[in-house]
């Protein structure tokens, strides 16, 4: 299973370079036709299937242009013999946004399975913790 694992952490450092070099033929190989991605922007339900993924990108990479950052800070992988999950923290902002909240990271959640041989992206989900009510104290105080 360590094999896999470290399949499964090349897909994923491969997947984060092909987002942060714009290239979208790089950013949708490895996933299933059957995707489902919960992403910060609308919408709200998620996105299915490729193409539907395949849509989400090209704003991203408009927004990246701005000089943003993509890079993976911190990267976990469990790996079964057909199924596993991922997750990790990113690097995700403008210059000036990161300056801003230099501790912000995007959240990353992926699912995958075992098709074919290869290991492929079922289910992604992206988030940023909310920041909003920061000088409240923890959510339990609230």
């Amino acid at each position: 299973m360590r094999d896999d694992e470290e399949q499964i952490r090349t897909l994923i450092e491969q997947w984060a370079a092909a987002v942060h070099r714009g290239d979208l033929s790089g950013v949708v190989a490895d996933h299933s036709g059957d995707i489902v991605m919960f992403d910060v922007p609308p919408p709200y339900e998620g996105v299915r299937g490729i193409d539907a993924y395949r849509e989400t990108w090209p704003p991203f990479f408009k927004w990246q242009l701005q000089g943003a950052s993509f890079e993976i800070v911190s990267l976990d992988v469990t790996a079964g013999d057909d199924v596993a999950y991922a997750h990790a923290l990113l690097r995700c902002g403008t210059p000036q946004e990161l300056t801003e909240q230099p501790a912000n990271r995007l959240r990353l959640t992926l699912g995958l399975r075992k098709e074919q041989g290869r290991w492929t992206v079922a289910h992604e989900h992206h988030s940023f913790p909310d920041t909003s009510g920061e000088d409240d104290g923890p959510a339990t105080d609230r």
